[in-house]
């Protein structure tokens, strides 16, 4: 079992930026890697970004592509997405995904084993 936590959400204005934080414990020896997902209301949970099964590379959804970046702090399990030039269609809540097989692609919700309780994000206009 791998135990995921999200934090840093929060409410912010249009151009503003947050850092959300994904913590994890529990099975932490096994090997297993981390995306970002979202979802606003009565929309599909969609994929934000993702590290690859390598760790090698970081995959990020286009309408986020310049604006927000991924990173690890392995030493804290912890996996991070800073979010730069937020916009109002940002507005959602944040999920991080475990998952630990390689899979089909990790732009894929069902490819994921575990999930966090989630993090809301508002960004106001």
């Amino acid at each position: 079992q791998v135990h995921l936590v999200e934090s840093g959400g929060g409410l912010v204005q249009a151009g503003g930026s947050l850092r959300l934080s994904c913590a994890a414990s529990g099975r932490t020896f096994s090997r297993f890697t981390r995306g970002w997902f979202r979802q606003a209301p009565g929309k599909e949970r969609e994929f934000v970004a993702a590290f690859s099964w390598s760790g090698g590379s970081t995959h990020y959804a286009d309408s986020v592509k310049g604006r927000f970046t991924m990173s690890r702090d392995n030493a804290k399990n912890t996996v991070y997405l800073q979010m730069n030039s937020l916009k109002p269609e940002d507005t959602a809540v944040y999920y991080c995904g475990a998952r630990l097989s390689r899979g089909t692609s990790p732009r894929f919700s069902y490819e994921y084993d575990y999930w966090g309780q989630g993090t809301q994000v508002t960004v106001s206009s």
